[in-house]
């Protein structure tokens, strides 16, 4: 018996349980009794309506459940960001469907509903997936109005991508399954076709009460924006259903008769699994993240028939790079070796940090990649670059500049997975949420920051410390020991993969064992957007 992997395989699978019950938690949306509400209106809850207009069996990816997790509690909370994201399939074909949930504040917009919005568009553009939205909105959450409606990246940036996207031939279908007021009313009109359920769908600029108080006319919601007006009078909406099911159904029909999409072209054969067992990873993981760990073990259960072809491997080892397939799926894989390696160069080398010879390495790796189109993955357990007068003397910023500067120009599709440390310049040179990413996810394991807890809970307590004793006070060591555990324990908490979740810095929190099916979905939604742009680095330093 190993202890020490069965100590790990304990809590890894502890955590994985802990992520389920979040997840069954946030599907539940505003509660048991909003949805009891909701349904006896006679409308499907946002996850029904998914659930009934997705192929039944096919893989599907949510993005951003845990959107607005902790967030806006003097308003309530805002569970999932008020709205549902998946990537799945509608008659065979991969899109995104983006559905209100009218349990949450009436499907209301808070700033990070705009934002996961943003994001679902973001994936369908990137990917040139259609794209379906299911609205049932009260529209911007009013006492929040000056977070959401002037700047660019609010409200308003939604219906000027609907109009992109429509420029760029994305499908976008829309279907009005309750209201859709004011601004929000420009989404369903904005997309190529629009239906309306009868009885509940509505939608208009102004709801009654406001155009009373405007123009003084009387007149109820059904008459001035229903689903019999806009189909019959105004020629608003192009379709009208009596239930939220055949408004579904209807959706498929379309998409069952849609021509075909061009491809990106990535290789792809006959999906294997790892011929090591996928479930050893809860083992392999080591519970205490200071411990060092042979990434190539994790590697070997993610790719296909764990056959991976190294690059460089005698040089540059705290990075792993090299070839491999997941899911049948040709892949370029950047990871964070966490082992102690030796070079023959400098000696002993710390693993999960960056050295100049890795970034090197994996600079050259990267274009070779894009060279070759294939799509790159990069799993990060990395504490940063490595610091000091050597590692300065040794051009370690150019060397590091390189890395992020190939990566950054790269014109295959990224993908990118936290396994556990993601902190500062490394978050950034291994494909963090700033360098787009197609898809990133994170372990129940990761932890995101500048650096880590404890460097960081001490540096602040030192400034703390002095601007005490700047000011005459006497910091007694009892006093300087609770005011570093309250640090600490705030810090903490902004290192959690949920804190990042809830602020869609990743769009999703994974099981491990659910990686595979991400990259493989990732990789197919960015295989119906061919590449256009030739792979140019630009000025790099040598």
């Amino acid at each position: 018996m190993n202890v020490e992997f069965n100590r790990n395989e304990d809590q890894l699978k502890q955590l994985s349980f802990n992520l389920t019950q979040k997840l069954q938690k946030v599907a539940l949306g505003g509660g048991p009794k909003r949805i009891e509400a909701h349904k006896a209106k006679g409308k499907l809850t946002a996850r029904e309506r998914i659930e009934y207009l997705l192929d039944k069996g096919a893989a599907q990816v949510e993005i951003g459940a845990f959107a607005g997790e902790g967030m806006y509690k003097e308003e309530g909370g805002c569970p999932g960001g008020g709205v549902v994201v998946v990537i799945g399939y509608v008659a065979g074909r991969q899109c995104v469907v983006v559905a209100n949930d009218a349990t949450v504040k009436a499907g209301a917009w808070f700033p990070i509903t705009a934002k996961k919005n943003l994001r679902a568009q973001e994936i369908s553009i990137e990917n040139k997936l259609p794209i379906i939205y299911l609205v049932d909105s009260a529209g911007v959450y009013l006492p929040m109005q000056d977070e959401i409606f002037p700047d660019k990246e609010h409200f308003g940036r939604i219906f000027r991508n609907n109009a992109v996207m429509s420029s760029m031939g994305i499908v976008q279908i829309s279907a009005i399954m309750g209201p859709c007021v004011a601004g929000g009313a420009y989404l369903p009109i904005m997309s190529d076709e629009a239906m309306i359920v009868n009885g509940t769908g509505s939608v208009f600029l102004a709801g009654s009460y406001l155009v009373k108080s405007a123009i003084g006319e009387s007149i109820d919601n059904e008459a001035l924006g229903g689903a019999s007006m806009h189909s019959e009078i105004s020629g608003v909406t192009d379709y009208k259903f009596d239930t939220d099911e055949e408004c579904l159904e209807h959706i498929r029909n379309i998409f069952d008769k849609m021509g075909g999409q061009a491809s990106a072209g990535f290789s792809r054969v006959a999906p294997a699994k790892p011929a090591q067992d996928e479930q050893e990873i809860y083992g392999l993981l080591p519970a205490d993240r200071v411990k060092p760990y042979d990434m190539m073990d994790i590697i070997n259960r993610l790719v296909d028939n764990s056959e991976f072809e190294p690059y460089k491997d005698l040089y540059g080892q705290t990075l792993i790079c090299g070839l491999a397939r997941i899911d049948g799926w040709a892949v370029g894989i950047v990871a964070n070796q966490r082992k102690i390696v030796k070079s023959k160069k400098t000696g002993m080398q710390m693993g999960g940090v960056i050295y100049s010879d890795s970034a090197d390495k994996a600079a050259r790796f990267i274009m070779n990649c894009n060279q070759k189109r294939i799509p790159l993955v990069f799993l990060h357990d990395v504490s940063g670059f490595m610091v000091g007068s050597q590692s300065e003397q040794g051009g370690i910023i150019k060397d590091g500049a390189k890395m992020v500067n190939a990566m950054s120009n790269s014109v295959v599709p990224k993908f990118t997975v936290i396994v556990g440390n993601s902190y500062g310049a490394g978050n950034y040179a291994m494909c963090g949420k700033a360098y787009d990413p197609r898809l990133i996810v994170a372990w129940p394991t990761a932890q995101l920051a500048v650096m880590s807890g404890a460097a960081a809970a001490n540096t602040l307590l030192q400034i703390q410390v002095a601007s005490l004793k700047a000011k005459g006070e006497v910091i007694t060591p009892e006093a300087e020991k609770e005011l570093l555990d309250r640090i600490k324990a705030r810090y903490e908490e902004q290192l959690s993969p949920y804190y990042a979740a809830a602020r869609l810095w990743v769009d999703a929190v994974i099981d491990p064992l659910e990686t595979r099916k991400v990259i493989s979905e990732g990789i197919a939604a960015a295989n119906h957007a061919p590449i256009e742009k030739a792979y140019n680095v630009g000025v790099i330093q040598v």
